[in-house]
């Protein structure tokens, strides 16, 4: 459940949180959350695609949409909450392993830790986003990454580096689709709970969803390396830009169309994963 190196005290502590069951339904109610945004990130795009309104947006969009609707403050709070419980518990995977991904010090555990850290930082963004909603201060500008970006680019080998970052983001485009084709994503799922029927839907819609993340990943990074090869930070894209790239190519109604769908299939898959994925490996 934790590092085996953590001082007994702290080691205790841990276990102790990560058993709770507040804490889990805490990190249940993030992965709720979670589908809720890219339920509405999806929603819209798909309108977008068949010309029924709609609008090609990111998470942070997707926020601003919720804040909107009626008793849309409330919505939001309850959201928030969630996004939260979902920092905390990428914090607790980054931090303790308690799904114990692949052998101990492995480079594929190192790089999972890291990669859930990195998640933690960025929902820790959209949660601040969503309190300044909620408290009418407005929302993100949309900007920070090419802020974060002109930033590097103006050090030494700072176009390396921002490379790097696109290389990064590209391959981590990759993994999904290599997620997406092997279903290895329904180890962390209680299958002994799961009827036949939920198992099928269940890897249908991950593997779908998975892999129209991919594609969004490897669009955001291939503007990252554009951005390093040009010098030029405004080449940054994020989720909604990216979707809107997709729909400006040949048959891009249907490519954007495609891509919604995928990323309401992974909403669906955020809430599968509220109720069933396995927490902690013992």
């Amino acid at each position: 459940m934790t590092r085996p190196d953590l001082p007994p005290p702290l080691k205790q502590s841990a276990q102790q949180t990560l058993h709770h069951p507040g804490f889990e339904k805490l990190a249940r109610l993030g992965y709720t959350a979670k589908g809720i945004v890219y339920f509405v990130v999806g929603l819209l795009a798909a309108q977008a695609a068949i010309g029924a309104g709609g609008r090609t947006t990111d998470t942070s969009g997707a926020l601003q949409e919720i804040v909107v609707q009626p008793f849309g403050k409330l919505l939001l709070s309850l959201v928030a909450i969630g996004i939260v419980g979902y920092v905390l518990w990428r914090f607790a995977q980054a931090i303790f392993d308690p799904e114990h991904e692949g052998r101990p010090n492995s480079a594929k555990r190192i790089v999972n830790r890291i990669g859930y850290l990195l998640s933690a930082i960025a929902y820790s963004g959209l949660a601040l986003t969503a309190l300044n909603l909620i408290l009418g201060t407005g929302g993100a500008d949309g900007k920070a990454s090419q802020d974060w970006t002109e930033l590097v680019l103006a050090q030494p080998l700072g176009q390396w580096l921002v490379g790097l970052a696109g290389t990064i983001v590209v391959g981590v485009g990759l993994s999904h689709f290599y997620q997406a084709y092997t279903a290895k994503f329904q180890r962390h799922f209680k299958l002994d709970q799961m009827r036949l029927s939920e198992r099928k839907w269940a890897k249908r819609v991950g593997q779908f969803g998975t892999a129209a993340r991919g594609v969004v990943f490897c669009v955001i990074g291939l503007f990252v390396i554009i951005a390093a090869w040009q010098s030029d930070a405004t080449e940054i894209r994020g989720l909604g830009e990216a979707l809107a790239v997709l729909a400006q190519q040949p048959y891009g109604t249907w490519i954007l169309g495609i891509v919604a769908l995928g990323l309401i299939a992974y909403s669906i898959y955020s809430l599968i994963e509220a109720r069933y994925r396995r927490l902690i490996q013992d």
